[in-house]
């Protein structure tokens, strides 16, 4: 039993390290990681359903502490958090991310893991195209956007992100800055938020699923508090672009796993 939970850490601390280090998404890492590493260790591998919720919980605890860690950070400054933006594409997402969770519950394993297949190949394009935001030059009130873009495509991101237990980052954030033409540093500060509010959603309705396994799910949660401060630490004061590069491999090869477990 102590060799799963500190298996459980390892996992947790990794896929935030790497979440922080290269600033995408924890999620799209710490899926293939709970869906396969457990097995290896000999213990009885995690359902879809399962590692979707774990997924989804440290999401909610990263994004919490990421949030709380911006405050922090700004706090006598200027705040580069587009409030408006945070609210109608927070809420947006929250509604998706919920309705996303709950209908999981109706959802196969097979079907789960369909779905993260097709995010992981969006995230591996997303990687590896760069993305070019608006000028860097103009303050948050400054900023203009389509509102019903915006909603519209938030709420689309968080259905799919709560079935999978995402955040949905990887996505929101070159959405955010291509094709709503949002700074980059405004992007990076707002998304956090948004980001929160997808969790919460999401949270809410795996608890509703039931499929939450708390225990092992807590100690995944201590890894990822622990890793993902190291890895944003870190990401300052290296240069990542070829780990990132390395990172968008691994993404592939499990998202070919995950597509020759489905077909074969």
């Amino acid at each position: 039993m102590v060799t799963q939970l500190l298996v459980m850490v390892l996992i947790g601390l990794v896929g935030s390290f790497f979440s922080g280090l290269l600033g995408i998404g924890g999620a799209i890492i710490n899926f293939p990681l709970l869906l396969y590493v457990p097995e290896w260790f000999g213990f009885t591998a995690f359902t879809p359903k399962e590692v979707a919720s774990i997924s989804m919980l440290q999401v909610f605890f990263a994004s919490l502490s990421g949030v709380i860690s911006n405050r922090l950070s700004t706090k006598g400054g200027a705040s580069l958090v587009h409030k408006k933006l945070v609210i109608q594409m927070g809420f947006s997402t929250l509604i998706g991310s919920l309705i996303g969770s709950v209908s999981s519950i109706y959802l196969n394993g097979e079907t789960i893991n369909i779905i993260y297949g097709f995010l992981a190949v969006i995230a591996v394009i997303m990687m590896v195209i760069p993305t070019k935001a608006a000028s860097e030059n103009i303050s948050v009130s400054q900023v203009t956007y389509n509102v019903l873009l915006a909603v519209i495509s938030a709420f689309l991101v968080g259905i799919v992100s709560g079935i999978v237990g995402a955040g949905g980052a990887f996505i929101l954030i070159p959405i955010m800055l291509t094709l709503l033409k949002i700074p980059t540093r405004i992007t990076i500060a707002s998304s956090l938020a948004i980001v929160f509010l997808s969790a919460v959603g999401g949270v809410i309705g795996k608890i509703a699923a039931g499929d939450i396994p708390f225990w092992l799910a807590t100690f995944a949660v201590i890894g990822s508090l622990l890793g993902a401060p190291l890895g944003t630490y870190l990401s300052r004061r290296m240069n990542v672009r070829m780990l990132r590069y390395a990172l968008v491999v691994l993404i592939a090869v499990t998202a070919v796993k995950v597509w020759v477990d489905i077909l074969v």
